[in-house]
């Protein structure tokens, strides 16, 4: 890689900083297992952003459950195709929300009446694959749900049969809706693997990954570390390990990670997975229905919590054919490019629709070979 090229991405960084559309910023990028670039700009609450910055990573931490879900598939403790009520029965018989659409329509005072609904029985049963894919019907926004908030104390084993309670906002496999459904896959981790979901993901991921700096419950030691995204109350004390968010990363960390999928599953001389399960996670799993559901977009995918760039040209997102990653509402975002061994983390506190894509531009263009 050209070095001088490369510095284009800090450049990037500097321009947004410059802007005011993001504070800081560290940027890690790994090319043939070698860190090539990996830089902290900006400034919080008066002193430079330290390398080892540690982030709210909201929604950048469904990779981290896709992989141990994948661990589960390959060990043969659970299936893509297995209906979740085998594992957690309170699922056998769920609903489904049916709107009525004519019901939905502004009252006399310019107020949006609540649209009228019946529950039906659901066409199938709702699988592992539906789960991982956000196309369960899990969204969040189904109506008549019994306690839509958790309360102090809950964890995945209290928390997950209310969920199960439904009813889904549409049938099993029917369309793409972002919600808690991950949340259920960490239960269903928990029960055949007869681990914690947090102790699982210590033990088989983070200590082979050497990833020291990850967690949901930050220490205090660190605290002073972690910067503050003011919409989140991740690294506090929690009872509810979330396969969806909720972690606290550094660049360095969640570079190791993305490099373990550039391998093909191993770093350090641990093998996490096959070079088969990494493949089928990073597989387009539901056809059209992300793009109908407007969170894609033309030349990309959806695997197991990841997202895939399958045209380039079309997608825009800067990456090669077959790159795969996710991002979290705070604006960090991270992927794998398996076509130019890349992994690329990008810590932000500020989401910004575009500093991903200019950066992966930067990234490309400083590739000689």
């Amino acid at each position: 890689m050209s070095a001088e090229r490369l510095n284009g991405v800090r450049d990037v960084v500097q321009e947004f900083i410059d802007d005011g559309r993001i504070h800081y910023a560290v940027v890690g990028v790994a090319r043939r297992g070698k860190v090539v670039y990996f830089e902290a700009q900006g400034v919080s609450n008066g002193e430079p952003v330290r390398e080892d910055a540690m982030f709210h990573m909201a929604s950048s931490t469904k990779p981290i459950l896709g992989v141990a879900a994948m661990m589960m598939i390959e060990e043969g403790l659970f299936a893509p195709s297995d209906p979740v009520e085998k594992y957690i029965p309170e699922f056998k018989g769920i609903k489904v929300a049916v709107f009525d659409e004519k019901a939905d329509k502004k009252t006399k005072k310019g107020l949006k009446e609540a649209p009228e609904y019946r529950l039906v029985d659901a066409h199938r049963p709702v699988t592992i694959h539906d789960l991982l894919t956000h196309t369960s019907g899990i969204s969040g926004r189904a109506p008549g749900r019994t306690q839509e908030i958790q309360h102090e104390g809950d964890t995945l084993a209290t928390w997950i049969p209310i969920i199960a309670e439904g009813p889904l906002s549409f049938q099993p496999g029917t369309r793409w809706g972002y919600g808690s459904g991950l949340d259920v896959v960490a239960r269903v981790i928990e029960i055949v693997s007869g681990m914690p979901f947090n102790e699982f993901v210590q033990k088989r991921i983070f200590d082979p990954l050497d990833i020291k700096d990850t967690y949901w419950i930050v220490p205090k030691d660190k605290l002073h570390r972690m910067l503050i995204f003011v919409e989140g109350k991740a690294g506090t004390p929690t009872t509810y390990f979330s396969g969806s968010y909720g972690l606290v990363s550094t660049a360095r960390d969640y570079l190791h990670f993305e490099q373990m999928l550039v391998n093909k599953g191993e770093l350090f001389g641990n093998r996490l997975l096959n070079p088969a399960s990494v493949e089928m996670m990073s597989t387009d799993q539901v056809g059209d229905l992300y793009d109908k559901a407007g969170k894609g977009g033309a030349g990309v995918a959806f695997g197991y919590t990841v997202e895939i760039t399958v045209d380039p040209e079309l997608a825009k997102t800067g990456r090669s054919a077959g790159a795969f990653g996710w991002g979290g509402a705070a604006g960090t975002v991270s992927w794998t490019d398996p076509e130019e061994e890349l992994a690329v983390a990008i810590m932000v506190q500020q989401p910004t629709k575009d500093l991903g894509v200019k950066i992966a531009e930067a990234i490309a263009s400083a590739i000689d070979d």
